[in-house]
């Protein structure tokens, strides 16, 4: 595990109540493509759900960190795409699942008009760097 610096507001910028806005940490930098709610078989979990495709995102999250000895605990960045901003709570909430309010990272929302795949609502890429 990395050793990381959360400054949640830093001087002069309004405090951010969901994300820090500023991680620093040394170590390798991991980069995580955009993960969608597929299971481990391709197959879409939750059509039309934003909380379950939410949980399934946050585990292809978990699965990727797991792969080079990285957890949650060494994300310094993630990037939400979303369909429609009302499925941001249940991002939130699926978050939460994984990472405690003392740990988050840097974060962004974006609404696009659409995914790749129609049916997916969220996709979320992450950012960590993992201790030398």
């Amino acid at each position: 595990m990395s050793e990381l610096t959360r400054i949640p507001a830093p001087a002069g910028v309004a405090p951010a109540a969901q994300y820090s806005h500023v991680v620093l940490g040394r170590g390798r930098f991991v980069a995580i493509a955009g993960q969608v709610p597929l299971d481990e078989e391709g197959k879409l979990v939750g059509e039309g759900d934003a909380a379950v495709q939410a949980r399934q995102v946050f585990e292809n999250l978990r699965r990727c960190l797991t792969a080079v000895g990285a957890t949650f605990d060494d994300v310094v960045k993630l990037t939400y795409f979303v369909t429609d901003m009302a499925h941001m709570p249940a991002l939130r909430a699926a978050r939460a699942e994984h990472i405690p309010d003392d740990r988050l990272p840097a974060a962004s929302a974006v609404q696009v008009a659409a995914l790749v795949r129609p049916e997916f609502l969220t996709e979320v890429e992450a950012f960590a760097v993992v201790g030398e």
